[in-house]
């Protein structure tokens, strides 16, 4: 299966064509997808936070109450064995958009802690640009559970209320998948009681979203069929 939802140019050869540009700077990077813009006009205006990173693991730490009321109220992190929590595009965002400083034995700031996850995680880019998305039209995101889901999408004021509706796949235009594994993925997810969502990255950097739907029919009006997954664009 290939996805190509814009102008069905030629596929890929495999992912890590897709993902060349880990093998680049993060300037580079910045510059092909427009990844330094920031939400100037999104509901994380007011928030200002600091941090502390744990080097080694890259874990970011918020310690100070104030903080983590701020950060718990727009969405951002959890609580893992006591600890508050941002995950790696909750950090990247918030540097981005200049609402977050990390305090450790060297400065981070966006350009500088992307290019070290990039090494540790080849589609950081492509989650980064989906999670930008889905923040600046006020969804709260968090990580998947497995499964290949990347995001569990909340609705606008749900998050810590009710158990997410949507979870997410993100890939890059143009990126072969089997089928096959697909419509197992979606499958598993249906079975869990969510909706999912298919986030394709288009090559200018543009976030385009798909809803799958199943389509079914009788035979001899007693027995149902499943026959395929139908796509159904733009939902978010």
């Amino acid at each position: 299966m290939s996805i190509d939802p814009v102008n069905g140019g030629n596929s890929s050869d495999d992912e890590d064509n897709i993902n060349s540009n880990n093998k680049k700077d993060s300037e580079k990077l910045e510059n092909n997808y427009d990844i330094n813009s920031s939400d100037n006009n999104n509901n994380d205006s007011l928030l200002i936070a600091e941090a502390n990173i744990q080097e080694k693991e890259l874990k970011i730490i918020v310690n100070e109450t104030k903080f983590k009321d701020q950060l718990r109220n727009k969405g951002f992190g959890e609580v893992f064995n006591t600890e508050y929590i941002l995950n790696s595009l909750e950090t990247l965002y918030l540097l981005n958009n200049n609402k977050l400083k990390i305090l450790g034995k060297k400065e981070y700031d966006f350009s500088s802690l992307l290019k070290i996850l990039l090494k540790k995680d080849k589609k950081i880019l492509t989650k980064y640009l989906i999670f930008r998305d889905l923040r600046s039209k006020g969804y709260v995101v968090k990580e998947g559970f497995g499964f290949g889901i990347d995001f569990r999408i909340y609705e606008r004021g749900e998050y810590g209320k009710k158990p997410s509706k949507y979870v997410s796949i993100g890939i890059n235009e143009g990126l072969n998948i089997k089928a096959k594994d697909f419509v197992n993925t979606i499958d598993q997810i249906e079975d869990m009681g969510k909706d999912t969502v298919i986030a394709v990255i288009e090559r200018r950097g543009e976030v385009i979203y798909y809803k799958t739907i199943k389509i079914s029919f009788f035979e001899n009006k007693k027995k149902e069929k499943i026959i395929n997954n139908q796509i159904s664009k733009n939902i978010i």
